[in-house]
């Protein structure tokens, strides 16, 4: 910025100069004085931006200095010299402003008109009547040679009549002298009569030069430095003039030689007036330059002196931002405010000192103690959060981060309300301990949280039993399941066999509605089955047999599990990615094909329910399976056009969550419990487009470990020796 105004300003006086240059040489009239108010502008105008140069060099220079000498960026010491260079310039540029009007209107004043006027009249008075007396005297002369040349036709020269006549003609003319003179062929001339009573020789006067200007002319003066005389014809004989004079004081010619000569001095003045008034203003701007200069000097002498004390505060302020406490600054003597500041800035600094140290001590402890905080809150597994009393978080541990899902986000100052809105719901209640329900990014999660108030806010503390209500529900519905089936099982065979036996034995013998005896025990052995697949499942999920953990091509199985489904729904397009190829994965080969047939199978109802509501999807009626592997996974993808995800899509895996009408909701609780025993995770996300996603990615690396231990496969189950058993009891019952 101050390289920018340092070049602007420059732009600007190069303008005003060029200007200026431009105004005085259009308005060149020599004799003639400018107008003092346009000069008096330029000479601002060029004065203000010259000045302001020389302040922003100045300013530049004074940074300089002060980093040369370290003391600091030099702003303060720009900023006073800047401030003593305008409290010098104004004042300056004002004298300059004045002194150009004051002397301007002086020169005006002295070469105006009315000056000039008075002048020239006053030197024109004195020669006015010089003139005049010239006039006179000459008109006397030539009437006074018309009344001698009359004297002369009456009388002679030599008459005394002509001579008390011509003296009276002189007299009565108020003449001091007159003489008739005749000039001869060789050109000598020679008094005839004359009135002289100064005793002079009147025909020195007259030369031959003066007689020939007489040719053309009716008369000529003669003047000296104290007669006024005239030269004319005399009409008596060739060659015969009069000459007349009037002696008048010498002084009278001497001034009228003055005031001539002060007239030309005043007209030369005035031809140079205008340069004159050129010179004292460039002379004032000149002098106000170099009043301005040896301002700004002085101010850089003092700016240093006054900001070389506060240099050195910065800069031992500076070491002491770094640490270093030690700092002091040298303390002049000059019984002043530097010198108090200085004192106690020391004073100040060896407090902090001692101070800094306690501080440290202190420090040491506390960062102790927090090692030791931090450290047992890192290696608990529970959520550990810190609020204030406005629910703000003030310390959060790295396994609350975890079970809320912010762990790359920081969270200490963040309202709890934007981390957690079900916790925070339930720092508004009375309650010190609760299941929370949650919403995270992975799902739905049940958080067993207990809460202590301090006076500045609270704790609180919370575990993740999602993973332990899903066990103990599962549990409990394995139990439930055992029960079911131990007792649904008993009946089922004696009746199957029953109606089996009704069949057979009495089918022939019933002669009414022969039909409906038909179909009533066809009924009844086709529910006896459904019952029996319902009894099936329960004891799968009951007691699913341990894995048997083998090497197994999983295309193989996956193309197995699609085939089933092709033979049954010949209208659903199937396709498996890639189409051939072995893709190997250890793993227990019967129950992982049970559970892809099982997602295989929902996919197809999905299906079927979509057409079942009229709606149609563009991508038509097909399952996608895609098998890769990405980053040591293999991954499972079955992808359907179907009706798409419940909105409690969180709870699809529990058991007996089904949304079929006829649906136990056991098949996914069976898939998700072969998946966890495979080591592996299983997740719903949305078709683009319409329809379900089904992802199941295994640990293959982890499972390629458990390739070395040997599973038998498990016997049947006890409940099925209880079957048969009660099948055979069944069919002695019957049979008794």
């Amino acid at each position: 910025m101050s390289r920018f105004a340092t070049l602007g300003v420059a732009a600007v006086l190069i303008t005003t100069v060029a200007f200026s240059t431009w105004v005085l040489t259009r308005s060149a009239q020599p004799g003639s004085l400018l107008s003092p108010p346009l000069i008096a502008l330029l000479l601002v105008a060029n004065l203000i931006p010259a000045i302001a140069l020389m302040v922003l060099y100045s300013r530049r220079v004074a940074r300089q200095r002060a980093k040369r000498e370290g003391l600091g960026s030099g702003k303060l010491h720009a900023r006073l010299v800047t401030l003593f260079s305008v409290l010098a310039a104004v004042p300056t540029v004002l004298v300059a402003i004045f002194a150009s009007l004051l002397f301007q209107s002086g020169m005006e004043f002295w070469f105006s008109d009315r000056a000039r006027n008075m002048l020239e009249n006053t030197v024109a008075i004195p020669q006015a009547a010089y003139s005049a007396e010239e006039e006179r005297v000459a008109n006397e002369t030539t009437v006074m040679s018309s009344d001698v040349a009359e004297y002369l036709r009456l009388v002679t020269i030599e008459d005394p009549r002509f001579q008390e006549g011509f003296a009276r003609q002189v007299l009565n003319r108020y003449l001091s002298e007159a003489v008739i003179l005749n000039v001869s062929d060789k050109g000598l001339v020679q008094s005839i009569a004359l009135v002289d009573p100064y005793a002079r020789n009147l025909e020195s006067v007259v030369t031959a030069d003066q007689i020939r200007k007489l040719q053309n002319q009716r008369v000529i003066n003669l003047n000296s430095s104290d007669r006024i005389g005239a030269l004319t014809r005399l009409d008596y004989g060739p060659n015969t003039y009069l000459y007349a004079a009037r002696v008048f004081d010498p002084e009278f010619q001497k001034q009228i030689d003055r005031g001539t000569q002060v007239l030309k001095d005043y007209q030369s003045l005035l031809s140079r007036s205008r340069n004159n008034q050129l010179r004292f203003n460039g002379a004032l701007l000149v002098v106000a330059l170099v009043i301005v200069g040896f301002a700004i000097a002085a101010a850089l002498k003092l700016a240093d002196r006054l900001v070389r004390p506060m240099g050195q505060l910065v800069a031992a302020a500076g070491r002491i931002e770094e640490g270093d406490f030690s700092a002091r600054v040298p303390v002049t003597k000059t019984e002043d405010e530097i010198q108090t500041l200085a004192s106690a800035f020391n004073r100040m600094t060896g407090r902090l000192d001692e101070q800094t140290s306690a501080l440290m001590s202190a420090n040491a402890q506390l960062e102790t103690r927090r090692a030791f905080t931090e450290a047992v809150l890192s290696s608990v597994t529970s959520g550990v959060v810190a609020l204030d009393a406005r629910n703000r978080i003030l310390l959060i541990n790295r396994s609350a981060e975890s079970l809320l899902q912010h762990e790359d986000e920081a969270l200490e100052g963040v309202s709890l309300q934007d981390v957690s809105p079900e916790l925070d719901e339930f720092m508004g209640g009375e309650q010190r301990e609760a299941d929370v329900l949650i919403v995270s990014k992975s799902g739905q999660r049940t958080l067993a949280v207990k809460r202590v108030r301090y006076q500045q806010g609270a704790v609180i503390t919370f575990d993740d039993i999602t993973d332990q209500l899903s066990d103990q529900r599962r549990a409990a519905w394995s139990d439930i399941a055992r029960r079911i089936a131990h007792e649904i099982k008993n009946p089922l065979t004696p009746i199957q066999l029953a109606a089996e036996r009704l069949q057979r034995r009495f089918g022939k013998e019933v002669q009414s509605e022969p039909e409906t005896f038909e179909r009533l025990t066809g009924t009844i052995v086709r529910q006896v089955g459904d019952l029996r697949r319902m009894v099936d499942e329960f004891s799968n999920f009951a007691r699913m047999p341990k894995p048997v953990f083998r090497k197994e091509n999983i295309h193989e199985i996956a193309r197995q599990s699609l085939f089933l489904h092709e033979v049954a729904h010949p209208g659903v397009n199937f396709s498996l990615s890639p189409a051939e190829g072995p893709i190997e994965m250890v793993c227990d080969r019967r129950q992982l094909g049970q559970a892809l047939s099982n997602v295989v199978k929902n996919a197809v109802e999905a299906i079927e329910a979509r057409r079942s509501r009229g709606e149609h999807n563009f991508a038509g009626d097909r399952v996608d399976l895609k098998i890769h592997e990405a980053q040591g996974q293999l991954i499972i993808d079955v992808i359907d056009t179907g009706v798409g995800l419940p909105e409690e899509r969180e709870r699809l895996t529990e058991p007996y969550m089904t949304t079929r009408v006829r649906g136990t909701g056991l098949g996914l609780a069976i898939v998700k419990k072969i998946v966890e025993e495979h080591l592996g995770e299983i997740a719903f996300l949305d078709r683009p487009g319409g329809g379900t996603h089904v992802r199941i990615a295994f640990d293959a690396q982890h499972l390629a470990t458990l390739e070395s231990e040997a599973h038998e496969e498990p016997n049947e189950s006890s409940e099925m020796g209880e079957l048969k058993t009660e099948e055979e009891d069944g069919g002695v019952t019957d049979g008794a």
